[in-house]
């Protein structure tokens, strides 16, 4: 059975219970069924059903994991409608990173609230994350590690480890720090115990740590995660004092949301529009991105218009402005969506902008050729006029060529000047495109009808 079909039954068998008030089998199957599974109902609910199943799940960390896979709107609605006794027990239970990342997206006077009924210790933890950004590796790092001195040996190492550091999160990486609590180098547990138990941690561990600031952006963070395949990363302040850790499931967590952030706005619907319920609140978020397609149009009606001669004389060239406008504005997405894409991961460099923009101008020029050939052809045997293929043919690969190059060129350009090239796809580049195209047709047009 597929997850989809295994929430769609979750979900209608959820929703009849509730209609039938069989609140005993309700309370069975919600227990027995993972918190994540859980949340994917929470949206088709209405909120009193979510508080009602949220009471009955009875172990506190699926509780933990309910609120942090629900989305932001649906977590906040929950939230404000349950008691504070209800959720106190909550955060206390959660990670410090989990309860921070929930609590930053509450409204001020609610999380005010939920950390001063938490018990100090943990609140103090969270209200440390909170100081930092949330998109920061401080913001997303866990403060609960394995810390232990260079100067302990393997056999104190142990020792340690099964008197106090049970509960910690990741334990397969030991960070081991100075006398000052600086971060000096790191071992792994199989480590630890193929040694001689007298063995003193620096002379087995590696110095070779890769660590990253409080105020890396998490995004980075995650690069670096997964170049280097990792389990988790150490977070430093500026004197290399070992602050907390990054563990991979916050970096899945964080390619997600990037991934997520990245093609709304290559789509230009905006960064968090799937979040949206509100429609004048889609509908305003869509509106400033959809008005550059609307000035791209608008130039465009204006060059068709001062070509208006040129088609009252051979109507039959209006035929073919879709299709040249079209294969010019496919070309274009692939080849941003391509560079976006490589640049979110890492996998591009902006140092490498014209290595980059020739080898999509060359793919842009070749496909361009291949199709403009044959949609030539189809042009030249419909009406037969060679005049007209040629003309047809020389519009497309000049088209496809120049989408490639812009496609390619903008994003690089924006990310060597610091600006999201996220932002630079869609209406953008498609609308620039537009406007070339038909400027390119009817100029080559002209010049080979001798129009």
């Amino acid at each position: 059975m597929t997850l989809q079909n295994r929430n769609k039954i979750l979900t209608e068998t959820l929703k009849r219970l509730l209609r039938r008030n069989a609140l005993p089998n309700l309370k069975k199957i919600v227990n027995k069924t993972h918190a994540a599974d859980l949340s994917r109902v929470f949206s088709s609910l209405s909120i009193l059903q979510q508080v009602t199943l949220f009471r009955m799940v009875e172990d506190v960390d699926q509780k933990g994991i309910l609120l942090s896979e629900l989305g932001d709107d649906v977590c906040i609605n929950l939230i404000e409608a349950l008691k504070l006794e209800d959720v106190i027990p909550v955060f206390e239970d959660m990670p410090s990173d989990d309860a921070a990342d929930l609590l930053d997206k509450l409204p001020e006077e609610k999380a005010d609230d939920i950390l001063r009924k938490m018990k100090k210790e943990g609140s103090e933890e969270v209200e440390e994350l909170l100081g930092y950004d949330a998109d920061t590796a401080g913001g997303i790092m866990v403060p609960d590690f394995i810390a232990l001195r260079e100067d302990m040996t393997a056999g104190e190492a142990i020792r340690s480890l099964q008197k106090e550091h049970m509960d910690v999160e990741m334990p397969f990486y030991l960070y081991v720090v100075d006398e000052y609590g600086k971060l000096v180098g790191v071992s792994s547990l199989r480590q630890l115990v193929v040694v001689a138990p007298d063995t003193p941690l620096r002379e087995f561990m590696s110095t070779d740590v890769f660590s990253v600031r409080t105020d890396t952006d998490q995004e980075d963070v995650a690069k670096l995660v997964a170049r280097y395949d990792i389990l988790a990363v150490p977070v430093v302040d500026d004197t290399n004092q070992l602050m907390g850790i990054v563990t991979v499931d916050d970096v899945i967590d964080i390619f997600r949301e990037e991934a997520t952030e990245d093609i709304l706005k290559m789509a230009g619907t905006g960064a968090d529009s799937i979040e949206t319920q509100s429609v004048f609140k889609s509908m305003k978020i869509r509106l400033p991105w959809l008005f550059a397609s609307c000035i791209g149009g608008i130039a465009a009606t204006f060059i068709i218009s001062s070509f208006e001669e040129t088609l009252s004389k051979v109507a039959y060239l209006a035929a073919f402005i879709p299709i040249v406008m079209g294969m010019g504005g496919n070309i274009g997405t692939q080849s941003s969506t391509i560079v976006v894409r490589g640049i979110s991961t890492g996998l591009l460099d902006v140092r490498d902008i014209w290595s980059v923009v020739f080898k999509e101008l060359s793919v842009g020029f070749l496909l361009g050729l291949t199709y403009g050939i044959l949609i030539g052809t189809v042009a030249q045997v419909q009406h037969g006029i060679f005049a007209l293929g040629a003309a047809v043919a020389m519009a497309v690969i000049s088209s496809m060529s120049v989408a490639a190059l812009v496609g390619s060129m903008v994003p690089m350009l924006f990310a060597k000047i610091n600006v999201d090239p996220a932002v630079a796809t869609g209406p953008f580049v498609t609308t620039s495109i537009d406007i070339i195209a038909v400027f390119l047709y009817f100029q080559i047009a002209t010049l080979l009808l001798g129009l």
